[in-house]
């Protein structure tokens, strides 16, 4: 090698050692590291001469990744294609960072692979970004099906539940029941106590009939203003009717005060209450607005009262 190859060489490993990525070549046929940076000791502890094979590399991964990773780099290799991998790799003081392997395959003049160059790269806070973000877009997701005022699901994650529902009790033939409920004379109720209350009046009824949801997929949700409704999977007619006189006994039993009502001193609901078992003739919208038909035939009798037939 002449002086200026020397040179050169030397400028281009200062050039590689002096960056934050972790230059590496492997030698296909011995499948042993011909050469690491320095900088692998500085981010995993290990020191660069413990790196001798690609079993060196294999073993200190987290074991999740492990098998996947190996198989996957292996394959690519073998076939000539350049890749990348993301894993966990392990510290030598048993911590774990995650890594991104950027991988090139050299051939030789017969186009067999030769050897492996790549960088390693320490990800760790962008994964680290990418799931705090995956938590908040989680949680985004969680508050559009929950409403805003009562923290009860909203009416977009009522109309998913019960399609489900509704194919679920389709497909086994049994029933499904749906109650919907209207606080009697709600603007009233705001008109004498202001909104502040009739939010704070919203939020305990929310509360009191969330509680008769006590099977793990019984649901209950807001449905819009003063209505909510309740589903109930697996539950005839009479079961059904047994749980509205639950719900209306607890906001019985709380005592909500309500000066303005023609039809009470005390906060009373309309019921309406349907069973049924679906068919393919039938369509989930309908039953809701044969409840809601229901519900109103609720109101039109004086209210505080459940029409269920």
């Amino acid at each position: 090698m002449s002086t200026e190859q020397t040179t050169n060489h030397d400028v281009y490993k200062t050039l590689l050692e002096s960056t934050k990525a972790i230059p590496w070549k492997i030698d296909w046929q011995t499948m042993t590291f011909a050469y690491i940076g320095p900088q692998i000791e500085t981010l995993l502890g290990w020191s660069q001469d413990s790196w001798v094979s690609a079993q060196d590399w294999a073993s200190r991964m987290h074991p999740e990744d492990q098998a996947w990773v190996v198989d996957f780099c292996v394959s690519q290799s073998r076939s000539g294609t350049d890749h990348e991998a993301d894993y966990r790799a392990l510290t030598k003081d048993g911590r774990y960072v995650w890594i991104r392997d950027v991988v090139h395959v050299i051939r030789n003049a017969a186009g067999e692979v030769e050897s492996l160059v790549g960088f390693m790269l320490d990800i760790s806070e962008r994964k680290k970004t990418e799931e705090q973000l995956l938590k908040l877009q989680k949680e985004l997701e969680e508050l559009s099906f929950k409403d805003g005022l009562t923290g009860v699901a909203n009416r977009r994650m009522f109309d998913s539940v019960l399609e489900i529902e509704w194919t679920t009790a389709r497909r086994h033939g049994s029933p499904l029941s749906l109650i919907m409920f209207d606080i009697d004379y709600f603007k009233q109720y705001n008109d004498h106590y202001g909104h502040l209350q009739g939010d704070e009046c919203l939020k305990q009824v929310a509360t009191l009939l969330a509680s008769s949801a006590v099977r793990a997929r019984d649901f209950f949700a807001r449905f819009g203003g003063e209505e909510f409704v309740l589903i109930l999977p697996d539950t005839d007619a009479a079961s059904a009717q047994l749980v509205a006189h639950r719900c209306r006994n607890l906001l019985f039993k709380a005592q909500i005060p309500h000066a303005n009502s023609p039809s009470g001193q005390i906060l009373s609901l309309s019921m309406g209450a349907g069973t049924m078992i679906p068919t393919h003739q039938e369509q989930a919208l309908s039953f809701v607005e044969q409840v809601d038909q229901r519900l109103y035939q609720a109101k039109q009798r004086g209210r505080n009262c459940l029409v269920n037939a």
